[in-house]
């Protein structure tokens, strides 16, 4: 049975745990997004720092052969499905700044999905406000905290708001996530840095501070729907087993930045040597061999499951293909319990080999569900009409 919170449940169950503290700094889905750095069999990603893997056997990946009916919606492009290995690689050593960042993707699995439809970028702060446009939506970051929701918060403290990346001015220890993140007054959508900053000129960037909610409103407008985990990793690996990246398995083919993530030093210093320092407009990277952008690096996207540590684990002790996997049934963090989180995938531009290396395919994140960010967005799906893709198997 899927499992769903209302926009009221989902406070509540929240609030009522962690009171105002929770409002004054909501940083509930930073906690699963710390990375490591890699190696894979001798290819050095980053060679000033290698790291070699243990050996992984990734099975074949076996796409289909079908075509869809008709062509591709507009913006979207077709993901034929099939059976592919799903997980990450493990790395032969571990420290704790990566907090065991592909031990929630192991152990690597087949799994079978159905053939779909994918945006291929992100959705844009165009494509968003055209939703808004025309249904009036007010996003979760733009709607003030109800008392009742926060029992025992000073009133003060009830403002709308959203989390955004504050750099502190000068290197700080990696162990304490809150030093460069802040909940800020005002920060929505269309102020992605707060009241003073908006979107004027950045029709083509993704868009930002996105809870869960807002992107299963804007999928259900648009006549989508938000992908699986298994949909996304399928589609991001474009055919190919067992890679490193989207792309291949060295992080800069010929020097080329294939991603817009994090250089110089984490967090006090972004470079932009690949571009950008900080958000990129979409589709401003090579492009996965399924034609979609940004699967790697930029922001972070929503996927429909809930996430847990151990489902990889329920998964492949049944020993089968798991066929159009959906998640479980609920959501459990061991780190946060009871707090309702969704997995994220793909990385963002914070996204680097000091910190989090989760641009690697195959890793995970988590997001609190009623939380957004600046380096948080999504894209979405769709199933070829007549085609049934959401069964599940395994009681999984």
């Amino acid at each position: 049975m899927s499992c769903r919170f209302s926009k009221t449940s989902q406070r509540k169950d929240r609030h009522s745990q962690y009171g105002w503290k929770v409002l004054a700094i909501p940083l509930l889905l930073i906690t699963g997004m710390v990375g490591i750095l890699y190696q894979h069999e001798g290819v050095s990603v980053h060679a000033q720092h290698p790291m070699r893997f243990r050996t992984v056997t990734f099975g074949p990946t076996i796409p289909n052969v079908s075509s869809p009916a008709g062509s591709p919606p507009s913006g979207m492009v077709w993901i034929p499905g099939g059976e592919f290995s799903m997980g990450a690689q493990s790395p032969s050593e571990d420290n704790d700044v990566s907090m065991r960042a592909t031990a929630d993707a192991q152990p690597i699995h087949r799994v079978y999905i159905d053939g779909f439809f994918m945006d291929k970028t992100d959705i844009t702060n165009a494509q968003f406000a055209s939703f808004v446009h025309a249904t009036h939506y007010l996003t979760v970051a733009e709607q003030k905290p109800r008392s009742e929701d926060f029992p025992g918060a000073p009133l003060e403290n009830l403002v709308a708001g959203s989390v955004v990346f504050s750099p502190p001015d000068h290197p700080v220890p990696l162990g304490n996530q809150f030093q460069w993140w802040s909940y800020v007054p005002g920060a929505n959508w269309r102020h992605p840095l707060g009241p003073n900053s908006d979107i004027r000129g950045k029709d083509t960037f993704p868009v930002l501070h996105i809870a869960y909610e807002d992107a299963e409103a804007y999928a259900k407008w648009a006549g989508k729907r938000l992908p699986t985990e298994a949909e996304w990793e399928f589609a991001a690996r474009g055919g190919a087993a067992g890679r490193l990246f989207v792309w291949g398995d060295t992080f800069r083919p010929y020097g080329k930045w294939m991603a817009n993530t994090h250089q110089g030093h984490f967090p006090n210093q972004d470079t932009g040597d690949d571009g950008y320092v900080g958000i990129a407009p979409v589709a401003r990277y090579p492009p996965n061999a399924y034609g979609l952008y940004d699967m790697a690096g930029n922001v972070w996207q929503w996927t429909s499951d809930w996430y847990r540590p151990d489902y990889y684990q329920l998964l492949a002790v049944t020993g089968t293909v798991a066929r159009n996997p959906r998640g479980p049934d609920s959501s459990f963090d061991p780190s946060e319990p009871g707090q309702p989180k969704k997995v994220l995938r793909g990385g963002s531009f914070l996204c680097t080999d000091q910190y989090c290396s989760r641009y690697v395919v195959g890793t995970r994140g988590k997001g609190e569900v009623s939380t957004g960010t600046n380096h948080l967005g999504f894209r979405c799906v769709m199933t070829e009409p007549g085609r049934q893709n959401r069964s599940r198997t395994g009681g999984f």
